[in-house]
């Protein structure tokens, strides 16, 4: 895309950043009665303006401007391996998967299914190629969902950072990264909590800068103290910390650090990084916005529910 397309596209973004909710409009929500009046209180706040309504709405806005650009599409890939799962285990049941599949993605889901029933693992996108291939051999071998799942998501990762290597600019590496981390450090704790086996830490961790695969599965095989002491020498200190205490909190911990990385994109005048940034906080808007209403709904106290909001960027 040129210069100038990018241009135009990120003076759209920085519009329709106006909409995005503040912190003050959260405490509002917070504060609301119930959920007509928290309806209320995003009308008031978005006007005539459309805001982020959903994330495929909002996906459909950025590839707008950005139609053939890979590195955003990377924002996508969870969503798509999420895809391939649901798609696998539909074929290998024999039921309908469309009910299963998540949006935004960039797989087309009308022919995902047909596809892998045909083997026809060539005419796949090729992020998930070879991964489909791999875990449609592993799920009808061994029938383990959870084996295959971890596959799946590992190759999720590893597509990620491989192809932020390959497209993207050093926002989108770090994005990846961090995603790989944060998925690494919550599988390697479940490991060793649930004192799962070296082959399949193995196959369940991914590794990335930072954090390294060897060390993590070596840290989950010996227990939960050895994982937070390794995370103590590593770049997730503080997330390690949280976890100690509480998942949820190392949850909110990493969303806040990705949070964090998009604001410095944000402020970028050129190149597709804002248009990433503007995905990522609609993103965690939508998230905060399901945690108040869950909130609410369970009768949760004010205090609980400011304490899980993730940070926002404007």
């Amino acid at each position: 895309m040129s210069t100038t397309k990018y241009a135009n596209a990120v003076a759209a973004i920085k519009a329709m950043e106006n909409q995005l909710l503040t912190r003050g409009d959260i405490d509002q929500l917070i504060n609301a009665s119930g959920s007509s009046e928290i309806q209320s209180l995003i009308a008031a706040k978005r006007g005539t303006g459309s805001g982020p309504g959903t994330l495929n709405e909002v996906w459909e806005t950025i590839s707008s401007y950005a139609p053939e650009d890979k590195e955003l599409r990377i924002l996508l890939y969870r969503s798509d391996f999420h895809n391939l799962k649901a798609a696998l285990k539909a074929l290998i049941a024999g039921r309908d998967p469309k009910e299963y599949y998540i949006r935004p993605t960039g797989l087309d889901l009308d022919t995902l299914s047909p596809l892998l029933a045909a083997k026809d693992y060539e005419s796949l996108p090729e992020h998930i190629r070879s991964t489909a291939e791999e875990a449609y051999e592993l799920l009808t071998r061994t029938l383990d969902g959870q084996l295959a799942d971890s596959l799946i998501d590992t190759s999720a990762m590893k597509a990620m950072q491989a192809d932020a290597e390959r497209y993207g600019t050093g926002f989108m590496q770090d994005y990846a990264r961090l995603v790989t981390a944060a998925a690494d450090i919550k599988t390697a704790y479940r490991c060793a909590l649930m004192k799962k086996p070296r082959n399949f830490a193995e196959l369940a961790i991914c590794g990335s800068t930072g954090l390294d695969k060897d060390d993590l599965i070596e840290a989950a095989l010996s227990g939960t103290e050895s994982l937070f002491t390794l995370l103590e020498s590593s770049p997730y200190d503080e997330g390690g910390k949280l976890l100690a205490k509480s998942p949820a909190l190392f949850e909110k911990w990493c969303d806040d650090v990705i949070m964090e990385l998009a604001e410095g994109a944000r402020m970028k005048a050129f190149g597709a990084d804002p248009l990433a940034a503007y995905y990522i906080a609609a993103e965690a808007e939508l998230k905060n916005l399901r945690i108040i209403r869950v909130c609410k709904e369970s009768g949760a106290d004010k205090e609980t529910i400011t304490e899980r909001m993730r940070k926002l960027y404007v």
